[in-house]
């Protein structure tokens, strides 16, 4: 018989309704019977006791609310009942580092067919970028991308033109309302893509913003320092720049940047000032011949096999439910301590995410200072916060409501498990790069668009994106894998996720095993053999994150 609720930990004074649970209907959990108060939704939780108001709420293990009333055993915790409580945390006098890795042997002589690049680095995908490094130039981009695209073979037929074009044709032939409304859409009237002209090269990649000037100075300095990530990032073959040339972004303060992260940077960079260029005409023609002949000498480059620890993986949720915490974040977490004990690089992000769980991850971190620098990133990030009139508080959206996570508490403890078990190696500030293999914490929103930015900004090549309501959120120059919290949400939105993890709701499947299938699965999608369904249907989002308050 299928289970009904689940404890999440031992502590726990709530249990997580695995199905819709009735008014008046009993269950039992380890050897304890329960009466439910009311409907208990799939994916919230239950009091397993009598609570009073300002008892604690515990969920996986950490406090993560309390009353605000009296509230009887079996009974719906929900935000009219309970609030937002998180533990204190300080730096703590020992490390907590030691951690047992899961069994690698058969991944350990496994390797990926990737991109080489003169760094070290490996890529997982081998794209050429056209970058503004000010709003003003993203006209220009938007003209280069109308010449290049569809004429080198990347432009996606319009998906949805010919079905528009029925619609005329049956409107000029007559066709009233009802007609035009029985109308079904077909996949194959929208015809095939045109054949690539450099078949080595996945495609150009224009990367429009608003940012590059206005602001205060450490806005231009901070989307360097991100463009910079992209354009020395290892799936990057090379890029073409525009400048206006009076911004705060200025060029030099971008050749900085990139020299941070690869002194010895050698990919083949076009840059263009328009207001030293002269004329929209030529600045566009030039950037055409040099963005050509640079798509020439990438397309020279191979995918060969790399060892797996060439790989980095950006660790994402987005539109997460009650299920995100107990099925997809952890079974990505375990994919995380497998990676890392293969010698790779993981990333978890999204700092208010992390709030309630601030004392387990500075625990974590190998080192004092990155213990303390983790604890002031988070610090300073929830006074600015406040100071704006929010809180980490206010993290959770109306859809983590609705489908239980009613604390960002509960959505912190939960979303942490993303992050596995293993010692953070570092921490970084945005849009610092990755440099330690293992586990590294990077101060980024909880954001999905802005998030998977900075993660594949500091060097994801790969990124693991967990959702319980599906959110179709993707990334020009890095793979967004999407993983379904449950079942019912694959079997609908099949279309944007890749990997079902409600097996694991279902009880069908381990934590372990989905672990290690997502895993099977990163080889693959790394490897170009299968293609992640965020870069099939052209994905390409791109939200820089200025610095101010973003939950």
């Amino acid at each position: 018989m299928k289970q009904k609720v689940l404890q999440v930990h031992p502590q726990d004074n709530v249990l997580v309704a695995l199905q819709d649970l009735s008014r008046g209907e009993t269950v039992g959990y380890n050897g304890k019977v329960y009466t439910m108060q009311e409907n208990i939704p799939a994916k919230h939780k239950f009091n397993t006791a009598q609570l009073e108001k300002d008892d604690a709420v515990y969920m996986y293990g950490v406090l993560v609310g309390r009353a605000q009333q009296s509230i009887p055993a079996g009974s719906r915790i929900a935000v009219e009942n309970v609030h937002h409580a998180a533990n204190g945390y300080a730096l703590a006098a020992q490390r907590k580092t030691t951690w047992q890795p899961p069994d690698i042997s058969r991944w350990q002589q496994q390797t990926f067919m990737g991109y080489h690049r003169a760094n070290g680095s490996v890529g997982t995908a081998n794209y050429w970028l056209v970058i503004p490094l000010v709003f003003c130039e993203n006209r220009n981009v938007e003209v280069l991308k109308e010449a290049m695209v569809a004429e080198l073979g990347y432009g996606q037929p319009g998906k949805y033109a010919a079905f528009t074009r029925s619609l005329v044709a049956q409107q000029q032939a007559g066709a009233d309302k009802a007609k035009i409304l029985e109308t079904l859409y077909t996949e194959e009237a929208n015809g095939k893509q045109q054949q690539r002209v450099f078949e080595n090269v996945d495609g150009i990649k224009f990367l429009t913003h608003d940012g590059g000037c206005g602001g205060i100075r450490q806005d231009a300095q901070t989307l360097c320092g991100l463009l910079a990530g992209y354009i020395t990032h290892a799936n990057v073959a090379g890029a073409t720049v525009l400048s206006l040339g009076c911004q705060n972004a200025q060029i030099t303060m971008l050749q900085d940047e990139i020299n941070k992260r690869d002194p010895a940077f050698s990919k083949p960079l076009y840059i263009s000032d328009q207001q030293q260029t002269g004329t929209e005409s030529q600045l566009i023609t030039d950037a055409i011949r040099h963005t050509f002949a640079g798509l020439m000498e990438a397309n020279q480059c191979v995918r060969e096999p790399a060892p797996l620890n060439k790989l980095c993986i950006g660790l994402e949720c987005g539109g997460s439910d009650g299920f995100s915490g107990i099925s997809a974040n952890p079974a990505i977490g375990y994919t995380s301590d497998l990676l890392v004990a293969l010698g790779g690089s993981v990333i978890l992000a999204e700092f208010p995410e992390l709030c309630g769980v601030e004392q387990e991850m500075s625990d974590r971190c190998y080192s004092e200072e990155d213990a303390t620098r983790f604890i002031q990133l988070m610090r300073t990030y929830q006074q600015r916060a406040e100071e704006a009139g929010s809180g980490f508080d206010m993290n959770p959206s109306p859809g983590n409501i609705k489908d239980g996570i009613i604390t960002d508490a509960i959505k912190s403890a939960g979303a942490a498990k993303k992050g596995g078990t293993s010692p953070v190696a570092a921490v970084l500030d945005y849009p610092e790069k990755v440099q330690l293999p293992g586990l590294n914490l990077l101060c980024t929103p909880g954001n999905d668009v802005e998030s998977t930015t900075a993660e594949v900004g500091s060097g994801a090549n790969i990124v693991l994106f967990t959702t319980g309501l599906g959110t179709p959120t993707g990334n020009p120059i890095a793979p967004v894998i999407k993983l379904s919290s449950n079942t019912k949400l694959y079997q609908r939105m099949h279309d944007i996720i890749d990997i079902n993890t409600g097996t694991i709701i279902d009880g069908d499947e381990t934590i372990a095993a989905a672990g290690e299938r997502i895993l099977d699965y990163v080889i693959q999608v790394a490897s170009g053999a299968i293609t992640a369904k965020s870069v099939r249907n052209g994905q390409d989002d791109f939200i820089p994150w200025k610095r101010g308050v973003s939950l």
